[in-house]
């Protein structure tokens, strides 16, 4: 039987050329052409170390320098003719070298496959964008100190359950908000110290019989060392995962934010006012001013949460080495990158322009009780069991329901009336500045500590 020619660079070992569908269906050059950067990137340090033990020589190693320069002008440029034939990013870029410099292209992919070669590339790739995440997030923490200094002692309720629970400054509520975020930086730095691991010198899954020096390649990518194990080095996409999670607990907290800004916006609270470029209106309500872009990044959660599911399901039961599977995990990884630095992006430039309603946040601190604890705390320090000044509390609590009254409003005659040590004094720890003002221990809410802790946050992240 006559062989059919196949124009694929692997086609040697075929009888027919792939069906046009089975091409279109197995190319992920669509999608993987966002790594030629970082791919040219690491073809640069393989060439120089192919150089280095001889595989190649001085002049074969200028060329495909130069073949690579041009070739990253054109894709910068967008100058580059991209072909679905030629399945990925790796083969289009190679055929392209290949016809700017001849035989010397053909060299470059000694002592590699295309397995090692792409888990370099996203390594490469995630290292770099981890970097743009974590100073998005810097420059959201920077807006929310901002706004902490000029609410230190901005009175708010505090809630659990969405209930009144006690006072505390807005201040305080933003530095809350800026630890989530300080939590998820030290997440992502931990990932990239898991991915800073080369994989390229694996090559399918085995290694090659080539002496390549793979900690001189290291040291070009700035990784911090080779993979120890070659099996493990192509087919493992933990690093994905991980980042993955990361971004979703960081999305997760984002989305708890912007259910609170959604409710603090609305008439019911009047808390906040967020600028109007961040919100819409709509097409039949003249009045409506909807908090578009937090609704949208708390919906945007669901769908880095369902990325991260993907990744686990995409690598659940694979036998190692590779498998054609994880080609499916670069399109969940860039959807999550893109999706977490937009919202971020978002957040950092919409927070720092709330306006603050303070005198719809203080006379909500007064709704629903909020110094009964502090009543409670006063009756324990002239000697009553806590317990028993709760059970005295409750039932002053309840007496202010019936009449109408918050605990500040009722008299001193009708206090001492659930308990004698109940005095005078008592009226300065059942305003609400006295509540917050009471609370001066490290990381709580009094004004002084609001604006301790806003140094020490801003000393953390300089």
């Amino acid at each position: 039987m006559t062989k059919q020619t196949d124009s694929r660079m692997w086609g040697g070992r075929f009888q027919e050329p792939t069906d046009a569908f089975v091409e279109a269906f197995t190319a992920s050059i669509n999608f993987d052409k966002r790594l030629a950067l970082v791919d040219i990137q690491g073809s640069r340090a393989h060439a120089k170390m192919l150089s280095k033990i001889g595989v190649l020589t001085a002049q074969e190693l200028q060329d495909i320098e130069s073949g690579l320069s041009t070739i990253e002008q054109e894709i910068v440029n967008h100058q580059f003719i991209w072909s679905v034939k030629l399945e990925d990013v790796h083969m289009n870029i190679e055929a392209r070298l290949t016809q700017l410099i001849g035989n010397a292209g053909k060299k470059l992919h000694t002592g590699r496959s295309r397995n090692d070669q792409i888990a370099t590339d996203i390594r490469l790739y995630l290292r770099e964008q981890i970097k743009h995440c974590q100073q998005r997030m810097r420059d959201f923490q920077n807006g929310l100190l901002d706004l902490a200094s000029s609410h230190s002692d901005t009175i708010m309720p505090g809630f659990t359950h969405l209930q009144v629970a006690q006072p505390i400054t807005f201040g305080h509520h933003l530095l809350a908000w800026f630890e989530m975020i300080e939590r998820d930086h030290d997440r992502l730095s931990d990932c990239a110290r898991r991915i800073n691991i080369l994989p390229l010198g694996s090559a399918a899954l085995a290694g090659t019989s080539y002496p390549l020096d793979r900690q001189f390649t290291a040291e070009l990518l700035e990784f911090s060392a080779p993979s120890r194990n070659s099996l493990d080095a192509v087919s493992d996409r933990d690093f994905a995962i991980e980042f993955c999670a990361a971004a979703a607990i960081c999305m997760t907290h984002l989305s708890r934010m912007a259910e609170e800004m959604v409710i603090w916006s609305s008439a019911q609270f009047n808390f906040i006012v967020l600028p109007d470029r961040y919100c819409t209106g709509s097409s039949i309500m003249p009045q409506k001013k909807n908090p578009d872009v937090p609704e949208l990044v708390r919906g945007k959660t669901g769908r880095v949460n369902g990325h991260l599911i993907c990744l686990l399901t995409l690598m659940k039961s694979q036998t190692l080495a590779y498998n054609k599977d994880n080609q499916e995990d670069k399109e969940p990884i860039f959807d999550t990158l893109d999706t977490l630095l937009g919202s971020l992006r978002a957040f950092a430039d919409m927070v720092p322009n709330i306006k603050v309603n303070k005198d719809a946040m203080y006379q909500s601190a007064r709704q629903g009780f909020a110094t009964a604890t502090d009543l409670a705390d006063y009756l324990v320090k002239k000697g009553l069991a806590f317990r028993d000044a709760h059970e005295v509390v409750g039932t002053a609590v309840a007496f202010g329901i019936q009449h109408g009254k918050d605990l500040s409003e009722c008299s001193l005659q009708e206090l001492q009336q659930f308990d004698a040590r109940i005095e005078q004094d008592v009226f300065d720890v059942l305003t609400l500045e006295g509540s917050v003002n009471a609370r001066n221990i490290t990381g709580g809410t009094a004004p002084e500590q609001v604006r301790f802790q806003i140094q020490q946050c801003r000393a953390l992240i300089s």
